[in-house]
Order: C-alpha cells, then sequence, then structure tokens
C-alpha cells in the first residue's frame, strides 16, 4: 500500500481546473474498492496555504507556530515551514522532525508540561532554548539540566465551561507566579515571557481580556526581579474559521496596544494546530458489517423515524484505535457523508457508526440518519485533519490508511506568490490531467 504517514517521500498532485477534491476521493474509491477496501485520506495542502494567508492577513503581529502533535504528516511540515511557520513540540521526536527540515532552533518551542528529564537534555544538545513550566518541580528540572533555557511561564485562564475542566489543569495561578519569580531567581533560570491558552470550546472573549491583563501582570512582576521579558504566547484554541480569527483579533488587538504596545521588544506568538490541518484532510472508510437492530434501542440523538422501523449499526474498517482516536475525548467535529449515489426521496433509517474492534469505546457516531448502507459502502468525514495521525494500536491489527496529497494550480500559484520556493518540495509535484485515471504506480504518493 502506498502513502503510509510516515513516509519521509510523498508526491502531490497538481490538479488542474477539471479536477476537484470529489474527483480525486472518486477515483481512490473506485481505486480501494478493487484492492482491499483500506480506510484511506485525502490531503488538500492547498487550504494549508490559504489557512496561513488568511493569518497573515488577520493577525500579522501574531507570529504562529504551529503545534506538531496535531499533524507531523511529512507534507503538512514541510509546507508550514517553507512558509514560516514556528513549530511548537512535545518531545524529543516531534523536535528532531522539525529540524531535519532545517527550521532552526529559535523557531521551536518546547511546550509539554510535564518534560522527560532525558528530553530536557536533548532540547539543550540541539539549542531548543524556549520552553514552557508551570510549577516549581518542573523549573528544578530545567534548571538542573538546561543552563540556557528561556521559560515562559505557563498561566492559567478562565475558560471552565460546559462542565470541562478547561485549563486549570496546566498552568499556574496568578498568585503563585510570584513564588515561582522567586524559585527562577534561586536557580538561575531565565524567565523570558509568558503562556496562557484558550480553549476552542470557549465562547467568552471575556477570558481573553482577563488572560492579557494577567500576562500583563506576571511582565510587571518578573521586572521586579530584574527579568528581561519579550515573549507573549498566547496559545492555541482557533478553530479554522476565519469568522472565529477576526472576532478573536477584535478583542485581543486593542489589549495588545495597551499592554504590549508595538516597539516594546516584546514578541507575540502564538500555537494555532488544528486551525492550520482540520479542513485540509478527508477521510474515505468502508462499511465492513452491518447489524440490524430494533429502533427504540438507540435512546437518543436523533429523531426517531417510526418505531415499527428497523435501525442500523454499521461497522467500519478505522475506529478510536486509528484515525477517531481523538473521539475518545472529545466531539466529533464532522458528520459523515455517503460516498455512493442515492434517491433524494429514498428513506432514512436511524444508524450509529462503529469501528472495527468491537469494543464499547469504538462507537464514533451515536445517531444519524442515513440511507440503507451495505458492507462494501463508502463513508466520507471531511475536517479529519488534527489528531487523526498518531502511531495506531496494535488492538484488532488495525492497518494504517495510505494518504494522497493534492493541490490545485491556483492554489500552488498562490503558494509561489506567498514565498515558498523550498527545492526539496517542489520535487514532489507532478501534474494530474482533468481525467483523472490514476493506475497505483501513478498514485499520489510514494512508497513506504
Amino acid at each position: 500500500m502506498k502513502g503510509f504517514i510516515d513516509d519521509a517521500n510523498y508526491s502531490v498532485g497538481l490538479l488542474d481546473e477539471g479536477t476537484n477534491l470529489g474527483n480525486v476521493i472518486d477515483n481512490y474509491v473506485y481505486e480501494h474498492t478493487l484492492t482491499g477496501k483500506n480506510a484511506f485520506f485525502v490531503g488538500d495542502l492547498g487550504k494549508i496555504v490559504k489557512k496561513h494567508s488568511q493569518w497573515q492577513n488577520v493577525v500579522a503581529q501574531i507570529k504562529p507556530f504551529y503545534t506538531v502533535k496535531c499533524n507531523s504528516t511529512p507534507a503538512v511540515l514541510e509546507i508550514l515551514a517553507a512558509l514560516g511557520t514556528g513549530f511548537a513540540c512535545s518531545s524529543k521526536n516531534e523536535m528532531a522532525l522539525v529540524q531535519e527540515l532545517g527550521v532552526s532552533p529559535e523557531n521551536i518551542i518546547y511546550i509539554s508540561p510535564c518534560k522527560q528529564v532525558s528530553q530536557i537534555k536533548y532540547a539543550a544538545k540541539v539549542g531548543v532554548n524556549i520552553m514552557t513550566c508551570d510549577n516549581e518541580i518542573e523549573l528544578k528540572k530545567i534548571a538542573r539540566n538546561h543552563p540556557n533555557a528561556k521559560v515562559l511561564l505557563h498561566i492559567a485562564t478562565e475558560d471552565n465551561i460546559g462542565g470541562e475542566e478547561g485549563n486549570m489543569k496546566f498552568g499556574t495561578t496568578l498568585k503563585n507566579c510570584r513564588h515561582l519569580l522567586e524559585c527562577a531567581k534561586e536557580l538561575d533560570v531565565q524567565i523570558i515571557g509568558v503562556k496562557f491558552h484558550v480553549s476552542s470550546a470557549c465562547k467568552e472573549s471575556q477570558v481573553y481580556v482577563h488572560a492579557l491583563s494577567d500576562a500583563r501582570c506576571v511582565f510587571d512582576m518578573a521586572g521586579e526581579f530584574g527579568f528581561t521579558m519579550n515573549m507573549l504566547d498566547i496559545g492555541g484554541g482557533f478553530t479554522g474559521t476565519e469568522f472565529q480569527l477576526e472576532e478573536v483579533n477584535h478583542v485581543i488587538s486593542p489589549l495588545l496596544d495597551i499592554y504590549f504596545p508595538e516597539g516594546s521588544g516584546i514578541k507575540i506568538i502564538s500555537e494555532p494546530g488544528s486551525y492550520y490541518v482540520s479542513s485540509a484532510f478527508t477521510l474515505a472508510v468502508n462499511i465492513i458489517a452491518k447489524k440490524v437492530v430494533e429502533n427504540d434501542k438507540f435512546s437518543s440523538g436523533v429523531e426517531k423515524t417510526g418505531s415499527d422501523e428497523p435501525a442500523f449499526m454499521y461497522y467500519m474498517n478505522d475506529g478510536v484505535y486509528g484515525s477517531f482516536a481523538s473521539k475518545l475525548s472529545e466531539d466529533l467535529n464532522t458528520i459523515p457523508e455517503v460516498h455512493k449515489k442515492y434517491k433524494e426521496d429514498e428513506p432514512l433509517f436511524t444508524s450509529s457508526l462503529w469501528g472495527p474492534s468491537c469494543d464499547e469505546l469504538d462507537q464514533i457516531v451515536e445517531s444519524c440518519l442515513l440511507p440503507e448502507l451495505n458492507v462494501g459502502d463508502w463513508l466520507i468525514f471531511e475536517n479529519m485533519g488534527a489528531d487523526s495521525f498518531h502511531e495506531p494500536s496494535a488492538f484488532n491489527d488495525f492497518q494504517r490508511p495510505a494518504i494522497y496529497y493534492m493541490m490545485s494550480f491556483s492554489d500552488w500559484y498562490e503558494m509561489q506568490d506567498a514565498g515558498v520556493t523550498s527545492d526539496t518540495m517542489m520535487k514532489n509535484f507532478f501534474f494530474v490531467p482533468s481525467c483523472i485515471q490514476l493506475s497505483q504506480e501513478d498514485s499520489f504518493s510514494t512508497e513506504a
């Protein structure tokens, strides 16, 4: 199978005006139906370029440091490196990945809240100096193992909403910051700034108001101890919509002008992750099993279609032990679409969607309305670019989906306009005519 997610080599199909994402998906559904019906991803790298242009247009004063753990596929990292983003890494492996692309240590921050000593030593060895910290124990580990560390104090925010714990799990209180600054002074650890993070689930813009006010307090506090503060990290939590980005900018821009004005020498950064990649990847899965159940077995979700009508449980060849791993901790941010054509007046049935493990945790969609499907039919899930590419579990001998990369010619030209001229990336592009008839050898990805 071509296009495994750990491919260091990959190809990107350049699509002319007569070809679109739907055509590409149709082609690979046909191909995979013939060759084993394994799940697969199609990644539209042009959407990442568009997201970067959107970021530059709306919040140009804030430098993005992409959160690598969100999606560390080679094409994503290489295109973001070529676009000039920084990288927020949580582990030694992530730091090594981006440094292999020629990213300088100054453009990498180490953001794990719970750092292994060996990984702190690795960061010191390769020159990754900027890291976050929210407690005294971590501060002492950094002091012992990284003499050149430049620390951002991670402060908590007040976005506890919807019954979630929010960010109080990580981040220190404003009250505790003075103690940490005292400890840093005693340990001779350099504090250079502040980080906070507002969850994407948070709808209260006032959280940013409080967080920026608290950050300014910490900056002033640090000045009393003689620290030179020059960096503010406003975290992630950006959903990917231009509206949300503009909404956040509308709130923070005047506050940044007041608390951290241009010319103050303070660099403003952020950690967007799903913002860049969520919409860029689409997942196609195959129905491998089907079960008919009584309609009243479905306790919630959608309106019943009638108690005398059957309901269906469909089992797919991907689940929470693979590409839907994030479903274990958060709601699915996508609606399944049926790939095959069906009539507008075709009856819809209450349905649930499950992964292949037969584990009760492996439920992808609790309840939705779908036409009756058969084993071998395909479902399409959009917005699957974030948190879908971790190393899969060995449970049930799960096979990792292939990834096929594409980009339209208009997006390719936009990428050139954005200054992406990486020779290593350019060699991966090839032209795909409007009538796609790709064989396995001509496919968008190269062998693992």
